[in-house]
């Protein structure tokens, strides 16, 4: 039976639930197209790719896998015509034929059961819903962050790709750099001495927000499946601004905003060099400032947030803003003998030497990766872990969730992140979940 015969329309909508008995279940097949070794690859012999979401980030994320030798982008999926068919270009001028398929519902696209890998890179309220779709029918999956709008969704998704035994690799592409990498193994290898306390600062991007202080609901354009866009979110009148980038990603319906949205990549890089990888904090305070006359976007415009570790390690994390001017954008690692500093192309040490420092092939050595999409491709060809694979991701994320979920409460929460539940809390354990317009589901 074919993926597509498995999973229409409908079936996606009956059988997305948890794992329980009757969900569907693929054969965890790998083909003989991925397991080749070697240079330059044959086109029978490379990863076949179709991609979900091509507005700006996932053209840039697909044209890295254009220039791959190891890829091969066959299909393209997006709601608006004019990202699908720009991104259809794309792929026709790299390989200079017309043979790359235009989709508009991303279950046509994750039925082909010739393609071997998606990626994703839509609206964030879409990330989960679209990586499920894919991992169910036997696809590997290369994210785009931030992962999920609820705890439970990076929970089903995370569930997911272990169950059906696939490769995930999460848009957390700071951990293919060499600055954070080394700042993490300075860290680490307690070349700062024991790590006491992570600062992590980021922009809330208030710049971009549309300032409307009223709208008038406009006609759906031509060609644009509207309702698709809005998904698993609250039915809502169309504007322009609402389904444009960068305005729906301040609007708490369809994205955490910058708290997951730049928050993930600079909390990925604090629990890299923390160590923690595979468990989180343990107690989370925190505050925001919410719009107040925006009449579409709501998410924070700045937010203060206090974590405390079980090992003793507290980290602060701030979104600059009316409130913030001045916080420093990058993770600053603190300890008893010294500090490192990290940012995008720039990483700063006292004492200096620390710059310069070398490791022995007893200390620690954190995963090596150059190129993020490539580490992926490498992972899916090899069936092993990539450098942001599914357990690193969704701790990371969670740590961004708890923010989120710590300044709507406003005061301190007890997390247990070996069950990833509120301690005697029920009223924090329900922001756990998030509602989803019928008939979408996990």
């Amino acid at each position: 039976m074919s993926v597509r015969s498995e999973i229409t329309r409908r079936g996606f909508l009956k059988t997305t639930g948890r794992f329980t008995a009757g969900a569907a279940v693929f054969p965890q097949i790998v083909r003989a197209s991925v397991l080749g070794k070697g240079g330059a690859r044959a086109p029978n012999d490379r990863i076949v790719v179709g991609c979900i979401g091509v507005g700006g980030m996932g053209c840039g994320d697909m044209g890295n896998m254009l220039e791959s030798p190891d890829a091969h982008v066959v299909a393209v999926c997006d709601v608006k015509p004019e990202a699908r068919n720009m991104a259809r270009d794309q792929v026709a001028a790299k390989y200079e034929t017309k043979d790359c398929k235009v989709y508009e519902h991303f279950l046509d696209l994750v039925a082909r059961d010739d393609i071997d890998a998606v990626l994703v890179a839509s609206p964030d309220h879409w990330h989960v819903l679209h990586a499920l779709a894919a991992v169910r029918s036997g696809k590997d999956v290369y994210v785009e962050k931030p992962l999920g709008m609820s705890i439970e969704e990076v929970q089903v998704l995370r569930d997911a790709v272990h169950r059906h035994g696939r490769i995930f690799q999460f848009g957390t592409q700071q951990r293919s750099s060499q600055e954070f990498r080394h700042a993490c193994e300075l860290v680490r290898n307690k070349r700062i001495g024991k790590l006491v306390h992570i600062d992590v600062g980021v922009h809330a991007g208030a710049a971009e927000r549309t300032g409307l202080k009223r709208y008038d609901p406009q006609p759906v354009p031509d060609g644009f499946d509207y309702d698709l866009w809005l998904g698993p979110a609250p039915v809502a009148p169309y504007i322009k601004q609402r389904v444009s980038n960068p305005y729906w990603f301040h609007i708490g319906d369809y994205s955490l905003g910058y708290v997951g949205g730049w928050g993930i990549h600079h909390i990925d890089i604090a629990q890299w060099g923390h160590g923690v990888e595979d468990t989180g904090p343990i107690e989370v305070e925190g505050s925001a400032l919410f719009p107040s006359d925006d009449a579409i976007c709501d998410n924070p415009l700045s937010w203060d947030v206090n974590y405390l570790y079980a090992d003793g390690v507290t980290m602060h994390f701030t979104g600059s803003g009316p409130n913030f001017d001045g916080v420093r954008h990058g993770i600053t690692f603190k300890g008893t003998d010294g500090w490192v500093w990290v940012n995008r192309g720039a990483i700063e040490a006292e004492p200096k030497s620390l710059l310069k420092e070398t490791f022995g092939p007893n200390e620690i050595h954190l995963p090596y990766s150059n190129h993020h999409q490539q580490n992926f491709l490498d992972a899916v060809r090899t069936r092993t872990q990539p450098v942001a694979h599914i357990d690193t991701a969704s701790r990371s994320d969670i740590v961004c969730q708890l923010a989120w979920i710590a300044f709507k409460l406003q005061r301190k929460l007890r997390w247990d992140p070996v069950r990833e539940q509120f301690a005697n809390d029920d009223h924090a354990n329900t922001m756990l979940k998030r509602a989803m317009r019928a008939p979408w589901r996990l």
